[in-house]
């Protein structure tokens, strides 16, 4: 059911639903599954089941239909697992670490930062200059803290990650 040998989508897997829940779902049988059948054919927990299908759901990674037993009123979950989904997923993840790496590029190109000796915290101008360059950690002077080399990586890996959408 899932690939072993794509690295980044077992990574991926393990993220969202743990290392148990990708175990869970290797051993899951094709097709339509109802979670109290899998956890008697495989003898994991069914609260173990039904929260890694649920998480797969909330990642459009799966689906189910209900059906209410009409003698109980019980309702059975029949689940579809999609994991030929995850590649659009990853493509979603992508996008936007990409939105959040360009954001932070903004941030720090448009913004002084000041730093103490001990590095305890990084201040924005506006509050270094409110403490009078005074860090409010440790109360050791405030310094600029040049920031092109960060910039220059960010950018970088902006223009990496770009290049990579066009190919």
């Amino acid at each position: 059911m899932i690939n072993t040998d794509d690295s980044v989508a077992n990574q991926y897997l393990v993220r969202i639903i743990g290392a148990n829940g990708v175990d869970i779902v290797k051993k899951m049988p094709p097709g339509e599954i109802v979670d109290e059948k899998v956890a008697a054919e495989t003898g994991i927990d069914i609260n173990g089941i039904r929260r890694t299908l649920f998480k797969l759901y909330e990642n459009r990674l799966a689906s189910y239909r209900r059906e209410r037993n009409p003698e109980t009123g019980w309702l059975t979950y029949h689940w579809t697992i999609h994991l030929d989904n995850i590649d659009n997923r990853l493509d979603l993840e992508f996008e936007k670490l990409l939105d959040n790496m360009k954001e932070r590029l903004a941030f720090e190109a448009d913004n002084t930062f000041y730093i103490c000796d001990n590095n305890c915290a990084r201040f924005l101008f506006e509050t270094a200059s409110e403490t009078d360059f005074i860090c409010s950690v440790c109360g050791e002077e405030l310094f600029h803290q040049d920031n092109e080399e960060l910039i220059r990586k960010l950018s970088a890996r902006v223009s990496e990650m770009e290049s990579f959408l066009r190919s």
